[in-house]
């Protein structure tokens, strides 16, 4: 695919200089065409519902909650306990089976639409940098340029505003994983009484400073794993933003009035200095790149000027420009999709039966029966432990499914607090004329305001009379 020998392609990540040594600093070139206006519709969409939704609330409850020290997290008003963690990696399971089907048929477009990490960096830190320092060639040359006044002036204002935003992003961030009530009260009440969360959102505050005004797109070249899966999963049906070299080469300038024996592509290099990741599209699909669509917007421009069609880059496929065929579904796609749709189908399944409140009965340890009443009746002791997995704590009642049945309470609660749990222990009587054998299955359900939350069942031992 690449117009260069093997030889000639690069040995190393773009970002390294040609000695391998030192970080090569990159100062891309914005040109705001239209898929760039698209993604930014798109960017600060995400942004809004990023920043708002640890604020809104659904049933009670933050909209996003993933609070690992509380073993708490709650999704779209729907509360998650420890008890449901397999429901937790059933969703995780299918995430991953998703992100490698779109990636088998539409590349690493997530990186450039809808990674926070490039929703961040492109749309808000480099446009900061941009209005301060000027476009890419005023970037570059203050930088290269002597310790001057006016170069202080203008970094220490960048890195100020970057501090502050990154402040804010680690106050956002921090209000995922401990509820924006907390935050709000770490806020607004003294230090002394939330050292630790304030520890934490400076903390958090350094990190994403120094990934936003430092690592920047060696955060996808190197230290995010999916750019490595990219290699194992794209085929050549897999549509993603590539070079039509069957199309642009030979490379070459265009003279006007002349006939011109060479491809579309007058070797402007634009698309090189639009990546934000520094590579040239035009060696073929590469890792560091994240389908950010910047040298489209480029090459459009480019091609319009000299009455050329547009999309010598565009989202194709590898057929598409080798053999001008269409994507189709291949046997992969089929596979993951099939994968796909059995794990939903299962994980809602499971949403659907899941029950407000998670029972668990056992019989005491070390009992068996016991008779009661001149032998006419049994009974045998029980431990129930119930875990109450609504927003609101819960009045309840147990009832036995048998109206023979009946129970009676050592250690009695007929009541749940909000994400609490309640222990009983208590004796289940049954009259021995109705046990025709050793080991019987009893049944019994949880009523609350009427309503029934969770059935369950355990086994009822007791003597037979011959």
């Amino acid at each position: 695919m690449s117009s260069q020998s093997p030889g000639q392609f690069r040995d190393q990540i773009s970002t390294l200089t040609d000695d391998g040594k030192s970080r090569k600093w990159l100062y891309p070139h914005v040109i705001k065409g239209k898929l760039y206006q698209y993604r930014s519709i798109v960017s600060y969409f995400f942004l809004t519902l990023l920043f708002a939704a640890p604020f809104l609330k659904l049933n009670g409850e933050q909209l996003v909650l993933l609070n690992v020290l509380e073993r708490k997290f709650v999704f779209f008003g729907v509360i998650f306990w420890p008890q449901d963690f397999y429901l937790f990696v059933l969703a995780l399971l299918i995430f991953i089976v998703f992100i490698v089907l779109f990636t088998v048929v539409f590349g690493r477009v997530f990186c450039g639409w809808a990674c926070p990490q490039t929703i961040f960096l492109e749309m808000i830190f480099r446009k900061i940098e941009i209005w301060i320092e000027g476009d890419h060639n005023k970037r570059k040359k203050l930088d290269d340029g002597p310790l001057t006044g006016q170069k202080v002036f203008k970094k220490g204002l960048k890195h100020g505003i970057y501090l502050a935003i990154s402040f804010l992003i680690a106050n956002i961030f921090l209000s995922y994983l401990i509820g924006s009530s907390v935050l709000i009260s770490i806020m607004t009440e003294p230090v002394s009484m939330h050292l630790s969360g304030f520890i934490a959102i400076c903390v958090f505050t350094i990190v994403f400073y120094l990934v936003f005004s430092r690592m920047r797109e060696l955060v996808c070249t190197v230290v995010c794993p999916y750019g490595r899966l990219q290699g194992v999963l794209l085929d050549n049906q897999s549509i993603i933003v590539a070079y039509d070299y069957e199309r642009g080469e030979p490379r070459g300038k265009r003279v006007k009035e002349t006939e011109n024996q060479i491809g579309d592509c007058i070797d402007c290099k634009l698309c090189v200095q639009v990546c934000p990741t520094g590579i040239d599209i035009r060696n073929g699909t590469q890792m560091e790149c994240v389908n950010c669509t910047a040298c489209i917007d480029a090459c459009d421009m480019v091609m319009e000027k000299i009455n050329r069609p547009t999309r010598l880059i565009g989202f194709k496929s590898d057929d598409e420009i080798k053999f001008k065929q269409g994507f189709h579904l291949n046997k992969r796609v089929y596979a993951y999709t099939g994968v796909l749709f059995a794990l939903m189908a299962v994980l809602s399944y499971l949403l659907i039966v899941r029950s407000d409140v998670k029972t668990t009965i056992l019989r005491a340890g070390g009992t068996l029966y016991q008779m009661r009443e001149q032998e006419k009746e049994v009974s045998n002791l029980y431990n129930a432990e119930l875990i109450n997995k609504t927003n609101k704590s819960l009045k309840f009642e147990i009832i036995p499914d048998d109206p023979s049945t009946k129970i009676q309470y050592i250690q009695k609660q007929d009541s749940i607090a909000y994400g609490g749990v309640a222990k009983l222990t208590f004796f289940v009587i049954m009259p021995q004329s109705a046990l025709k054998k050793y080991k019987s299955d009893i049944g019994f359900k949880l009523v609350s305001d009427g309503k029934v939350l969770d059935r369950f069942e355990t086994t009822f031992i007791a003597p037979i009379n011959d």
